[in-house]
């Protein structure tokens, strides 16, 4: 049986790891309200830039010959493959743990990814210290790291996304890439986390808008020069895009970690009290009943 001193021990060990729990907690609920607003503003950008591109795209691609002569067209077209093929991966993670399964999720669904394209070649750029540590870790696969950005959680700006962003197109033309993979955690409510997978190039066109319907503007420079000019900004657009999801929702998911882990050693505290006052009453019982026992054996 424990002692007294033990059991104090414990209750006491287990309330400051609650209070760092507690601590945490309100760390990410700070941030984690910055992080929201962050993709609150950003988003009708996004959406503004895709419509833009939608129309651009849908307009060059009625004139086979521009789209074609283009520099950026395998940014909008898949390639040719000769030989084997070179898939790109970009995967998005926490730098720590102590978040719940937002890593793990991830981690998931890139081994899935990574067994339906074993035999590729495989160009692989990891954001969070995690992803990185995985990538590293595997063997028997034809993979390169190609690119790495670690720290730059919680606080992560629009310069994160455009090292990023050069690095991938630098790559993806260079190495003559098919596509490229997005894994990163989207984030819905501050209960609701979601891992998934976007291709991110080429760049898929959205639905197109009838003909009547569509915007006559008037393009300077060109059309061509324009949308020439838009594809890497609305890729790096994207990346950061990811990144504000994916810090959200690790600040939300680490806060219900916090959240959860702090119930349940409060559940622990109540159980290892209850069995201090157990133990202290029995330990009292017994040292009665000696008492009790020794002076009924003295008047015999």
């Amino acid at each position: 049986m424990e002692s007294l001193r033990d059991i104090r021990g414990n209750i006491k060990s287990i309330s400051a790891t609650r209070q760092i729990m507690v601590t945490m907690k309100m760390i990410a609920s700070a941030r984690v309200k910055k992080a929201q607003r962050a993709i609150e503003s950003s988003r009708p950008f996004a959406v503004k830039m895709r419509d833009m591109m939608d129309t651009l795209h849908a307009e060059l691609a009625e004139r086979d010959d521009t789209l074609a002569a283009s520099p950026v067209r395998w940014f909008c077209e898949h390639r040719p493959v000769t030989g084997k093929e070179t898939v790109g991966l970009i995967l998005i993670t926490a730098d720590k743990g102590l978040c719940g399964a937002f890593n793990t999720n991830l981690l998931r669904m890139t081994a899935d990814w990574l067994r339906a394209n074993r035999g590729k070649r495989i160009r692989a750029f990891a954001v969070g210290k995690k992803g990185r540590d995985f990538l590293r870790r595997l063997r028997g696969l034809d993979l390169e790291l190609v690119h790495e950005s670690i720290g730059i959680f919680p606080k992560v700006s629009f310069a994160n996304a455009e090292l990023l962003g050069e690095a991938l197109d630098c790559d993806y033309e260079k190495n003559s890439i098919s596509g490229v993979t997005a894994i990163y955690t989207d984030f819905k409510t501050m209960l609701s986390q979601v891992a998934r997978r976007e291709e991110l190039l080429p760049v898929s066109a959205g639905q197109e808008e009838p003909a009547g319907r569509r915007d006559d503007f008037l393009f300077e420079p060109g059309k061509q020069a324009v949308f020439e000019s838009l594809v890497p900004r609305y890729v790096k657009a994207q990346l950061y895009r990811m990144m504000l999801e994916s810090q959200a929702a690790e600040l939300a998911a680490r806060m219900n970690a916090m959240e959860s882990a702090g119930q349940n050693a409060g559940g622990i505290i109540d159980a290892l009290t209850l069995k201090l006052n157990r133990t202290r009453q029995a330990s009292i019982t017994t040292e009665l009943t000696e008492i009790v026992s020794g002076a009924e054996a003295l008047k015999s």
